[in-house]
């Protein structure tokens, strides 16, 4: 499975962004997809997660009411959008996906996007 993200940007505070992680290869209606977060000297954080099945979504509490994951089936694309951005939502984003059940850990994940840089100023 290969997954390519891309969207990220320079974004002024309280713009919105929205970041796409297209999957191909041997992908399955049963995975989960996230989207990781990494600032400098920080660790990867959990953002979002979607099941490719039902309506199962999942959103750390600092993204809640601001970010909202989506796909499409078809595409096999997962979306990020990203409304009233912070300085602090500065980060490089991945997208991952895997079978898990443990949706927030990033070492649940079986495969990983290369990463986009989403820098908001203040």
């Amino acid at each position: 499975v290969q997954l390519q993200a891309s969207g990220g940007g320079l974004v002024q505070a309280g713009g919105s962004l929205r970041l796409s992680c297209v999957a191909s290869g041997r992908t399955s209606r049963t995975r989960i997809t996230g989207w990781f977060r990494q600032a400098p000297g920080l660790e990867r954080e959990f953002v979002a997660a979607i099941r490719w099945t039902g309506d199962s979504t999942y959103y750390a509490d600092s993204v809640k009411g601001r970010f909202t994951i989506s796909r499409d089936n078809v595409k096999s694309t997962v979306y990020l959008q990203m409304n009233s951005l912070k300085p602090e939502d500065t980060a490089v984003y991945h997208c991952a996906t895997g079978f898990t059940a443990q949706v927030i850990l990033p070492d649940e994940y079986d495969y990983w996007g290369q990463g986009t840089l989403v820098t908001v100023s203040s």
